[in-house]
């Protein structure tokens, strides 16, 4: 199954990638740091493919909100802290946001589709995309790249070890969601 999946990944990566890249992001790109790292995949592609999909993606997500403003208002009722946050920011940092929006956990998805219900430039918002996704598609692929043998190390020792890694893993992950729900909360 292992080797399946591998296989997978070097055959079809840069579909993967660019498909990973608009719905989520981070893991895909440092799966495309190793897999360069390793010489399967090229560096210089994979940082292209995957700004592209993260462009593409948040193009989808502000367009979502651009011509269905009412219907994203009822579905993301819950989500009113997340969208009065990124109402706050736009006013307090202005284009930055959009900049930085990629490294706001929980505020990926909802500022594009905030964006989108507001009056803000198609255009501009789309430039400031496309520069914002080509960096941090840039950034964190290199940084896997360079960082590709410790990382293998580190799934080894997480494949051996797993039974430690993944009570670790929840931990970790519960206690990032638990800080960012109260943060959005206040």
């Amino acid at each position: 199954m292992e080797q399946l999946f591998l296989h997978w990944l070097i055959q079809y990566g840069y579909v993967i990638l660019f498909v990973w890249s608009i719905l989520e992001g981070e893991t895909g790109l440092v799966m495309a740091g190793v897999l360069s790292h390793t010489g399967d995949l090229n560096l210089g592609i994979s940082i292209i493919v995957a700004g592209l999909g993260a462009f593409t993606g948040d193009q989808i997500y502000f367009y979502i909100g651009r011509y269905n403003k009412k219907y994203i208002m009822n579905f993301f009722r819950s989500h009113r802290r997340k969208f009065a946050l990124a109402n706050i920011l736009l006013n307090k940092y202005g284009w930055m946001v959009i900049f930085i929006q990629r490294y706001l956990y929980g505020l990926r998805t909802i500022l594009p589709m905030f964006l989108g219900t507001t009056r803000y430039s198609g255009k501009k918002f789309a430039i400031i995309n496309l520069l914002a996704a080509m960096i941090w598609a840039g950034i964190t692929i290199s940084l896997a790249y360079i960082f590709g043998e410790e990382i293998l190390s580190i799934l080894q020792l997480v494949k051996e070890y797993w039974y430690i890694a993944l009570p670790f893993g929840v931990i970790v992950s519960g206690s990032i969601w638990y800080y960012f729900h109260k943060a959005t909360k206040k």
